[in-house]
């Protein structure tokens, strides 16, 4: 990939791109300059061009997992015990 080339980045990455380039270009930074900072930041908050390739089944395991984590975090949080207490071990 040629530098420069913004194809492996997401449509929300260019769209939050865009964005924080009209805000710099607001407070007086030059287009160039504004555009620069902007992938940057985008860079900083993304890890780079990365295009999110998660396959259904795993969200959804995920999303699962992290349910289930929550309700166990609600019953032994009012048990008094807390989550580091470690007696709470999940198998995968």
């Amino acid at each position: 990939m040629p530098q420069g080339d913004k194809s492996s980045y997401t449509d929300k990455q260019k769209r939050q791109a865009e964005h924080i380039e009209a805000g710099y270009e607001k407070k007086g930074v030059s287009t160039k300059s504004a555009e620069a900072r902007a992938w940057a930041t985008v860079n900083k908050l993304s890890g780079g061009g990365k295009k999110e390739r998660i396959r259904p089944e795993e969200k959804l395991t995920s999303i699962f997992c992290g349910l289930i984590r929550d309700q166990l975090d609600g019953v032994v949080s009012a048990q008094g015990f807390g989550i580091g207490a470690g007696f709470v071990r999940f198998v995968h």
